[in-house]
């Protein structure tokens, strides 16, 4: 295989550094439309890859939640099966989908705060 084919079968190249991860979210299309969930595997500032329960098509508008991120949206840049790429439309911090769960627990109000019984 020549290194001309060789990229086209890997897909575009990425534009920066990833880390590999399991978050599960929900894509939708920005009409709203959901189009199942997904698996993301790595994350980057500039977009992710995913494991998704069915096929999304190249060229679909997606928005999804990501965990200590919040709402984000982007672009399909490519598909194989029930991989996809997703170029985002805005940078984010992809360190912020990583931090514990428990972090956020101490910023929330008093009033969600779970409080332990001495004993």
């Amino acid at each position: 295989m020549d290194s001309d084919q060789g990229m086209a079968e890997r897909g575009p190249a990425r534009s920066g550094p990833r880390d590999s991860l399991f978050l599960l979210t929900n894509l939708t299309s920005h009409e709203g439309t959901p189009l199942g969930r997904a698996r993301v595997r790595n994350l980057s500032a500039t977009g992710l890859m995913a494991d998704c329960e069915r096929p999304v098509p190249a060229g679909a508008a997606i928005v999804f939640d990501l965990r200590g991120v919040g709402r984000v949206s982007g672009k399909v840049v490519w598909s194989r099966e029930d991989k996809i790429g997703i170029a985002f439309d805005q940078e984010i911090d992809p360190q912020l989908a990583r931090k514990p769960i428990s972090s956020t627990c101490e910023r929330a109000p008093s009033y969600l705060r779970l409080h332990q019984i001495s004993r």
